[in-house]
């Protein structure tokens, strides 16, 4: 595994889990190689799912077609979508996908620093990208969702949380 990435890994565990509740219900959309539904299983997340486009996971799908996915609407307390969002607009799906006031929880790079992205990936410093980065959204503009914290991190990512407006 590449060093930053690695090293990228516990530092998400201490920014996006902390205060978040051990009986949330809990979506990754990307759950990828499993490492983050390891680690939250390991540490007292019981109601954890992981969805992702290839074998393996408790969900084989894409979140774009979460209807056909035996997913309820608003089923989640939150939903995490590390290094997604970049590759496909999924915004008003994960904004089904989550109870009113549940919190959606994102990294992704910082659009007009891809280019670092690139070269860290070629010296294997960076995980190296499954799909082409056509979707790169600055967090200030996420639609649908209020932010609660963002940070932009090492001035090429960005890792946000930010919560689905409650019904009044």
């Amino acid at each position: 595994m590449p060093i930053f990435s690695r090293y990228a890994r516990g530092k998400k565990l201490n920014f996006f889990l902390d205060g978040l509740s051990k009986e949330a219900k809990i979506l990754e959309v990307g759950s990828g190689s499993g490492w983050l539904g390891k680690s939250l299983r390991e540490n007292g997340w019981s109601n954890y799912v992981g969805l992702d486009t290839n074998r393996g996971t408790e969900i084989t799908g894409d979140i774009r077609n979460w209807r056909n996915l035996e997913i309820e609407p608003e089923e989640f307390d939150v939903v995490i979508a590390f290094e997604v969002v970049e590759h496909i607009d999924c915004f008003q799906e994960l904004y089904d996908v989550l109870k009113p006031g549940g919190r959606l929880m994102l990294t992704s790079p910082v659009p007009h620093m891809d280019w670092a992205c690139k070269i860290l990936e070629c010296f294997g410093l960076n995980q190296k990208r499954t799909s082409p980065h056509d979707q790169l959204i600055y967090f200030k503009d996420i639609p649908l969702f209020e932010p609660i914290k963002v940070k932009n991190v090492a001035f090429i990512g960005q890792w946000g949380i930010f919560q689905k407006p409650s019904i009044s």
